[in-house]
């Protein structure tokens, strides 16, 4: 059993029965040589990543979406899970790529993009491309998630019914836990990761607190890293069609690795 066949493996006992939202690896015709590893946001599945992942792979990388555990699954069963398993699984993907003989660079999506900064802090990128990432959620009970999901387990939100194939309508704030976890580990290391970095956020965004992915910006030890900030009409998730920026989040990131992967002007 091949890498990605054992991903996939794992999804489908884990309960994932949408083909759209299993972990993917497109491989093209005349690799360049480059890997990308595709890190999802919190209750998203790999199909977040999709458009991205054809873009990117049209140009001649190889192409890894991981999938999270407890995502694509059930709201209760991502109440279960805990960040580090979410760690192993990125990790798994930085592998699958490094075994092929890629160098690799990672472009995560929210909590994708924490989860990718950990693993930066070990293990060695080309680049990273962090979308809407954080350190402070924008709901002032986000910090209590850890107490408060005794007595509400689940915060149900606006989701439209085309979304919910691939999104959870009831997010668990034992999920939301994890993710508090995780932040506050990544501002003990970030002026300890050095990896070239891209930071896109947007103004629209009502998941994180305002002026977060900047003062993250701010804090990242990278000599190397460039910070762009889209107006109110952007969303969190910068990946889907929902984003009405979507062609120009695609152009900034292939400039930005033309620059450092490719050797472009």
């Amino acid at each position: 059993m091949t890498a990605i066949e054992r991903e996939i493996d794992i999804a489908r006992r884990d309960g994932v029965n949408n083909q759209q939202n299993l972990p993917f690896l497109l491989v093209p015709d005349q690799p360049s040589g480059h890997g990308i590893l595709l890190v999802h946001g919190f209750t998203a599945t790999p199909h977040e990543m999709r458009p991205l992942a054809e873009r990117l792979y049209q140009q001649g990388d190889t192409v890894f979406a991981v999938r999270l555990p407890g995502h694509g699954t059930s709201p209760a069963d991502l109440a279960k899970k805990r960040y580090e398993e979410w760690l192993d699984a990125v990790d798994r993907g930085y592998q699958l790529l490094a075994d092929r003989g890629l160098s690799v660079t990672g472009v995560g999506q929210s909590t994708g993009a924490l989860l990718l900064l950990n693993l930066a802090h070990s293990h060695h990128f080309d680049a990273l491309v962090l979308l809407s990432p954080f350190l402070r959620l924008r709901h002032w009970l986000a910090p209590f998630a850890g107490l408060l999901h005794r007595w509400f387990p689940y915060q149900t939100r606006p989701l439209a019914p085309e979304e919910q194939r691939y999104y959870y309508l009831q997010r668990p704030l034992q999920g939301v836990h994890q993710i508090n976890r995780l932040r506050h580990r990544i501002k003990n290391i970030l002026q300890r990761i050095t990896t070239p970095a891209l930071i896109l956020a947007a103004e629209g965004d009502e998941t994180v607190a305002p002026g977060t992915g900047k003062i993250l910006f701010d804090k990242l030890g990278s000599n190397d890293k460039e910070f762009h900030i889209f107006g109110k009409d952007v969303p969190h998730v910068l990946t889907t069609s929902s984003n009405p920026r979507l062609q120009e989040v695609f152009t900034l990131i292939e400039e930005f690795l033309a620059k450092r992967l490719k050797g472009g002007k």
